[in-house]
């Protein structure tokens, strides 16, 4: 079974725009333009904010497991001054097909770091499982940022917070001191997006039901009993790997020794 597209029947009848002269459609969009404006400016002045926040310290020793064992938060800064930790939601025990779609979708828009890096950030992905299994999703994906399982100290690197839930961490070096500057989950994690944000630019938007779009539009991408971040009981970015021919398989290697040559 392969992915289901989206766009099978590309002429089928769907509800249009009405139809204008260059002038009215651009008169329309000048005064859209005016809010889109207002939004940017309330944005940067909600980030403004969010740099004003107190920080709260977070013990620099708790420890995470890494490709060579165990490490510390503080040895996740990878020597920078901040961090941004996203915390991956995971099934254990379960197949790679049935890990969380929304943290998929949401790691797998982090390609490029070294815009980040210029500006002495760090980011990495604290996963919520066990490493070998977790690293070996990562290995499917062809992810290659920084992988940490955070199952040794996620009780009390997201206290307050509802441990398991997808959530995105920002924090702050001091020397050998850690603290927590700020974070979000749900829909704050869109922040990492840009499939979602592209699509706010189109006609029909992300076609999810809970939009406010015009009657006829079509809205279908949530309907049961699939995600919208599905496609054939899948997460929708895994079809291309499997299509590659990548092995999904999440269980234990068993690593023969080296006298046996079977």
């Amino acid at each position: 079974m392969t992915e289901r597209n989206s766009t099978a029947d590309p002429d089928r009848a769907l509800a249009l725009p009405p139809v204008a002269d260059r002038a009215s459609f651009q008169a329309q969009l000048d005064s859209l333009r005016l809010r889109e404006k207002a939004h940017t400016r309330e944005g940067d002045a909600i980030a403004a904010a969010r740099r004003r926040l107190p920080m709260v310290e977070v013990a620099a020793d708790l420890e995470l497991t890494g490709p060579g064992g165990p490490v510390t938060l503080l040895d996740a800064f990878e020597g920078r001054r901040q961090l941004i930790a996203y915390y991956f939601m995971w099934h254990d025990g379960h197949t790679a097909a049935d890990q969380c779609e929304g943290c998929t979708w949401v790691t797998n828009q982090v390609q490029e770091l070294s815009f980040l890096h210029s500006r002495d950030i760090t980011y990495a992905v604290l996963c919520q499982g066990p490493y070998e299994e977790s690293h070996r999703y990562r290995e499917f994906m062809g992810w290659d940022m920084p992988w940490y399982s955070a199952l040794p100290s996620k009780d009390e690197l997201l206290v307050g917070r509802r441990v398991g839930m997808m959530h995105v961490v920002c924090y702050l070096r001091d020397r050998g001191r850690v603290y927590e500057t700020y974070w979000t989950t749900l829909r704050g994690v869109e922040a990492m997006d840009y499939s979602y944000a592209l699509m706010d630019l189109t006609v029909y938007g992300r076609q999810e039901q809970w939009e406010d779009s015009p009657p006829g539009w079509p809205q279908d991408k949530d309907v049961p009993p699939e995600h919208p971040m599905r496609s054939n009981g899948r997460p929708i970015p895994q079809w291309s790997r499997i299509n590659a021919g990548r092995s999904d398989d999440l269980r234990p290697r068993l690593w023969r020794c080296s006298g046996d040559s079977r």
